[in-house]
C-alpha cells in the first residue's frame, strides 16, 4: 500500500483540473471569528497543488506552504509562482521546520485526516505565536442528497481501493479533541458544489486516491460502470457534485 505522503503522485494532474476550491465563506469565517487579517502569516499544511493556499493569498497573506509530496509541492510552486507571498517547504504535519512562534494561522484543507493528529497538535503548537489558531478544512461530498450522489456513493463503495480506510470522514470528536486539547473547537458547514459534464466526472473520479487508474487491476469495469452512472442521471449533459465544506477551527494552544 502507497504511504500517505505518495498517494498522490501520479494524480496530480486530475487534481488541479477537477478539485473543489472552498467557499469565500471560509475566509469570512476566519475573519469574524479568530481575527483573520491580511497580515496574519499562515502555514497550509498538506498545501498540495494550492488550492487554499491560493484564498490566503488572494486575501492577501504570506502563505507558507508545507507539502510532502515532491510532484504535489512542484506542482503548486509552479501554479503559484506569480504570489510574491508564497514559500514553499518540503515538510510534514508532525516536522514543519518552521521556526517556533512564527505564524499566526495553521491551515489545512482536504489533509488533516492523513496527519498522526497527536504529533500534529506538538507541531502546530510549537510554531504557532500566542493566541494563534487553526483550521481543518475540508470538502464532504453529500451521500445521499441526490438520487445521483446516492448511486455514486455505491459506485465508490465497489470500486474504491481502500476507501473505507483513508476516508476522512473517519474522523470522529475525539480525534479532533487530541488535536486542538483542552480549549475544544467549534465548527461550521457551508455549501458547495461542482457540476460536471461525463469528462469532468470521470477526472474527479480519477483525482481520488482510491480509485483505480488506467492499467490497474479493475479500471475498465469502474470505467464503464461510471458511463452508465452518469448516463442514468445526466440532466442535459451534466451531473451535480453537492458538498457541506466542514471547517473545524480553534486554538490549540494550552
Amino acid at each position: 500500500m502507497l504511504k500517505p505522503t505518495e498517494r498522490f503522485s501520479t494524480r496530480v494532474d486530475t487534481y488541479i483540473k477537477y478539485r473543489p476550491g472552498y467557499p469565500p465563506d471560509v475566509i469570512e469565517l476566519l475573519k469574524a471569528e479568530c481575527g483573520l487579517t491580511p497580515r496574519w502569516v499562515i502555514a497550509d499544511i498538506g498545501s498540495g497543488t494550492g488550492i487554499l493556499s491560493r484564498m490566503m493569498l488572494e486575501h492577501g497573506n504570506r502563505v507558507i506552504g508545507i507539502e510532502p509530496n515532491r510532484e504535489m509541492r512542484e506542482a503548486g510552486e509552479r501554479l503559484l509562482a506569480d504570489y510574491s507571498g508564497f514559500t514553499s517547504i518540503a515538510g510534514t504535519a508532525e516536522a514543519t521546520t518552521l521556526p517556533a512562534h512564527s505564524v499566526d494561522l495553521v491551515t489545512a484543507g482536504q489533509a488533516a485526516h492523513w496527519f498522526d493528529l497527536r504529533q500534529a497538535r506538538t507541531e502546530v503548537v510549537r510554531v504557532l505565536r500566542p493566541g494563534g489558531w487553526a483550521a481543518l478544512i475540508w470538502n464532504n461530498r453529500r451521500t445521499d442528497s441526490t438520487p445521483f450522489l446516492r448511486a455514486y456513493a455505491s459506485f465508490v463503495r465497489e470500486y474504491g481501493m481502500s476507501f473505507e480506510t483513508v476516508n476522512h470522514a473517519n474522523l470522529g470528536p475525539a480525534d479532533f479533541q487530541t488535536f486542538f486539547g483542552s480549549r475544544g473547537y467549534r465548527l461550521r458547514h457551508f455549501p458547495n458544489a461542482q457540476i460536471f459534464d461525463f469528462d469532468g466526472l470521470a477526472g474527479r473520479v480519477l483525482s481520488s486516491s482510491y480509485m483505480p487508474e488506467p492499467g490497474q487491476p479493475n479500471y475498465e469495469p469502474m470505467a464503464a460502470a461510471l458511463r452508465a452512472l452518469f448516463d442514468a442521471h445526466q440532466v442535459n449533459g451534466q451531473v451535480s457534485f453537492e458538498y457541506d465544506t466542514d471547517v473545524f477551527y480553534g486554538q490549540p494552544g494550552d
